[in-house]
């Protein structure tokens, strides 16, 4: 009977790994909540920019502050990020046999808890930071008429050189990490849960129902605080404890508002609402007759008339109402005086640089 109870055991600690959905599951959740907040932060910042102009500007910033209180309390609450515990998961120590396993309620260790923290809200939040830099040097670069002569702009090419074979380094990293997580070869689909000493598992059934008990037992195990200084404490306790909760318990109940949001406003619906909400196109400039089927036009709408590759830094010549990048045009017009395909008249102060809605 000995020999049956210990092969048990030894089944259960192998069955508690999720599988591969579970995890990617949880993943995505977090990556859905992003964009949703922040659309509803765009709405609001253009709708009053005087009175929330400053939650689009400080995004980031507030977000990140926001997911750490989330995460911190999670984390030391219940064993696990907001994402995990909402799919039923829990981050185990590594090392720990089932014997010594420590109940979700108790919480991580404080070395365990700092490091999910850290690779839970200060990585992405550096990851969007540079991804934004990466992007603004770029828009930059494309933008100067000039090559760069200085050092720190050569530093910067450079950068921006070997930026995409690093974020496909990471991308991959995180890629070949799942595949043998599928294939049985690893305990840990990220990378960053390796590094942080942990693994995911599912929760048993005393984890929830000490999770259950853990909120009564505590209520009733309080006690007044004596000293000034304690009651400082414990007020900022509850203060931070009912901000994490209350946002918590708002993610719950919005998780599936938020996921049918990021649909909504997905890459591949874009064009479903752009063609649903689309305005008539105005009409061209009264005075331009010339030929749109002349063979200086190209073929696709995307592609500057003058270089003949995909537009970069759109800018239209108000003379003409055709777009070129912003390059070639101002190269062409400060050289030449005239529109390069009605060969009207114009000058630089003409050109207009067009902005995405992205932008």
């Amino acid at each position: 009977m000995a020999e049956h109870g210990a092969h048990i055991t030894t089944a259960s600690v192998v069955d508690d790994q999720p599988s591969i959905f579970e995890v990617v599951a949880q993943d995505s959740l977090m990556t859905a909540v992003r964009p949703a907040l922040q659309h509803v932060v765009k709405v609001l910042a253009e709708s009053n920019p005087a009175r929330y102009g400053f939650l689009w500007r400080w995004f980031d910033e507030i977000f990140t502050l926001l997911d750490l209180l989330l995460q911190q309390h999670y984390l030391s609450k219940t064993s696990a990020s907001f994402s995990e515990n909402f799919y039923g998961l829990k981050r185990i120590v590594m090392g720990d046999t089932h014997k010594l396993q420590r109940l979700a309620s108790a919480g991580l260790p404080k070395k365990q808890l700092w490091k999910s923290i850290m690779f839970l809200v200060l990585l992405p939040y550096l990851k969007v930071k540079l991804e934004k830099l990466v992007s603004s040097l770029r828009e930059e670069d494309e933008y100067s008429i000039h090559p760069p002569s200085s050092r720190w702009k050569r530093f910067y090419r450079a950068f921006l050189a070997a930026y995409p074979f690093v974020n496909m380094a990471w991308e991959g990293w995180f890629l070949v990490q799942q595949l043998r997580y599928i294939l049985g070869k690893a305990q840990h689909h990220s990378p960053l849960l390796s590094l942080a000493g942990v693994r995911l598992g599912r929760l048993t059934i005393q984890d929830i129902q000490a999770l259950e008990h853990k909120p009564a037992e505590a209520s009733r195990m309080q006690q007044p605080a004596r000293s000034v200084s304690e009651k400082i404490k414990s007020a900022l306790n509850k203060a931070v404890g009912g901000a994490a909760l209350s946002l918590s318990t708002g993610l719950s109940v919005g998780v599936f508002f938020l996921q049918f949001l990021e649909w909504w406003y997905s890459s591949e619906n874009q064009e479903t609402i752009k063609s649903l909400t689309a305005l008539p196109t105005p009409p061209p400039p009264v005075h331009l007759d010339y030929n749109s089927d002349s063979p200086l036009l190209p073929k696709m709408k995307t592609v500057c008339p003058l270089c003949r590759k995909t537009r970069v830094n759109d800018t239209v010549l108000a003379t003409s109402g055709y777009v070129f990048c912003y390059r070639c045009v101002f190269n062409y017009v400060r050289s030449h005086q005239a529109c390069p395909i009605t060969g009207y008249p114009t000058e630089v102060q003409h050109l207009i640089k067009l902005y995405s809605p992205e932008n």
